[in-house]
């Protein structure tokens, strides 16, 4: 007797083997064919019943939702759309759903709305979609690993509890053991974090990449993937309050060789799933297109699912300087004719994703990396240029989303960094450790973030990075 999962059973060539599957039922139709799925496949494995060897009492509870145990033979299926199926010698109910119930919730047959669906996220990936997303995530997240291990980099768990702010943002959630109602107080009438838990401010981690830069400099190539956080009371399609964010950092890589880092990164885990998700993606690029016809002509997507991830995987990535595409885009149509919502006026502006979107999909038609941007918009971790206006950022552009990938060489020279704290008022004794990296065998080094939710997004083609991850956090949501 053979136990598999219905992905293993679809490639089979063997038949008129006695198999035995588990799954829920997505439909039973004329009291004989039942859709099984056990979710490790978008498919079906049809079920054959003889309703007269089986009971009317254990037919009715064959029900859309109930799990079930089907036992029979595998056999050549007799009708269209699959090419084995199983002729059906014992059925066993393993988990009822009351019909009235799934009526109730997004188990039912009808269409439902991705906002209806992420009102049930309990739920929700038991629908082709979320199961189609979910599996390609887990996949995604596999070809991270995969990648790093192969390329002799070391996995490191960064903090979630810090006392740093990596950005200097400001945007984070606090940790405390304290009494939120009657905090102590200190003389000055402050709260007095000196009888916390950790004895002093704390909060949940907005990036792992300082922690990750002392592992680089001891271990060479490291990488962190993992949660992080961010208090950012934006109510959009593109944030979210807990992500998870994949962080390499490598000593003695310039911005060069970062930059080369992030493109073959990108283009493996991309080419991962496309190998190993291919009924997945089939399944959301299909959606999509039905998604489109609903749309206006303007609205829709200019390139199919798997052709936009191919766009990835063909191209070599443009790289472009910051000054140059600010010159690109002040002269283009659509900011001479005031169609960007952001019309750039002058160098040292802030690009928004309009503008990252028209140099990938209407200037340059590939992928474009940026790279060399202003310092007073760039995080205090960057290197300083020799013009001392610009610092040595990258960032990745992809169509559809805009940037996906950021990054920069970490300034290594102490005095420069200690000014550049200085002046975005960042305190050294807080991050004091941070500055001991400079005095103790000091290097060029460099490493990028890229936030996972955004790579996946990009690979299913959802319009919204709620819809994901398991159970997305945003302003006003914390449920499950």
């Amino acid at each position: 007797m053979q136990d598999k999962t219905i992905a293993k059973l679809l490639k089979s060539e063997k038949t008129h083997v006695e198999v035995t599957v588990r799954g829920w039922v997505r439909s039973f139709r004329s009291n004989r064919f039942i859709a099984l799925n056990d979710g490790s496949t978008i498919k079906t494995l049809q079920c054959v019943v003889d309703f007269e060897n089986f009971s009317e009492e254990l037919l009715k509870k064959v029900n859309v939702g109930a799990a079930i145990e089907v036992k029979g033979t595998l056999v050549e299926s007799q009708g269209q759309g699959q090419n084995i199926e199983i002729q059906v010698s014992k059925l066993t109910i393993l988990g009822e759903a009351n019909p009235e119930d799934v009526k109730l919730t997004i188990l039912s047959p009808k269409k439902h709305s991705l906002e209806t669906l992420r009102e049930q996220a309990h739920l929700r990936i038991r629908t082709n979609t979320f199961g189609a997303v979910m599996r390609t995530r887990s996949k995604l997240a596999f070809a991270v690993h995969q990648y790093f291990q192969k390329n002799g980099f070391n996995y490191m768990h960064s903090p979630i509890i810090t006392g740093s702010d990596a950005e200097g943002a400001g945007e984070m959630f606090r940790v405390t053991a304290l009494d939120a109602r009657n905090p102590p107080l200190d003389e000055k009438g402050n709260v007095n974090f000196k009888e916390d838990f950790f004895e002093k401010e704390a909060n949940l981690t907005v990036s792992g990449q300082l922690e990750a830069e002392t592992y680089a400099m001891a271990l060479g190539k490291v990488y962190t993937f993992g949660p992080t956080f961010r208090a950012e009371n934006s109510n959009t399609s593109r944030h979210l309050a807990e992500f998870w964010m994949i962080e390499p950092e490598v000593a003695f890589n310039d911005l060069d060789a970062n930059m080369d880092l992030a493109e073959d990164f990108i283009k493996y885990v991309i080419n991962y799933a496309l190998e190993n998700c291919a009924d997945d993606i089939e399944f959301l690029e299909n959606r999509l297109l039905e998604e489109d016809k609903t749309k206006p002509q303007a609205e829709r997507s200019e390139m199919k699912l798997r052709e936009k991830l191919h766009f990835i995987l063909e191209n070599n990535f443009k790289r472009v300087s910051y000054t140059e595409a600010i010159d690109i885009l002040k002269n283009s149509a659509p900011n001479k004719k005031k169609k960007f919502k952001y019309i750039i006026e002058d160098w040292g502006a802030d690009l928004q994703s309009e503008h990252e979107r028209f140099l990938v999909e209407k200037h340059f038609k590939t992928p474009v990396i940026l790279f060399d941007y202003p310092a007073n918009i760039k995080s205090f971790y960057m290197r300083l240029n020799d013009d001392g206006k610009t610092v040595r950022a990258m960032d990745v552009l992809f169509p559809g989303i805009g940037e996906i990938v950021g990054g920069s060489q970490r300034e290594e020279r102490y005095d420069v960094l200690l000014e550049k704290m200085k002046t975005m008022n960042i305190d050294k004794e807080e991050l004091y450790w941070y500055l001991d990296l400079r005095k103790f065998g000091t290097a060029v080094h460099s490493g990028f973030g890229l936030g996972f939710e955004r790579l996946v997004q990009f690979t299913t083609g959802m319009s919204n990075i709620r819809d994901v991850i398991p159970y997305p956090r945003t302003p006003g949501n914390a449920e499950f």
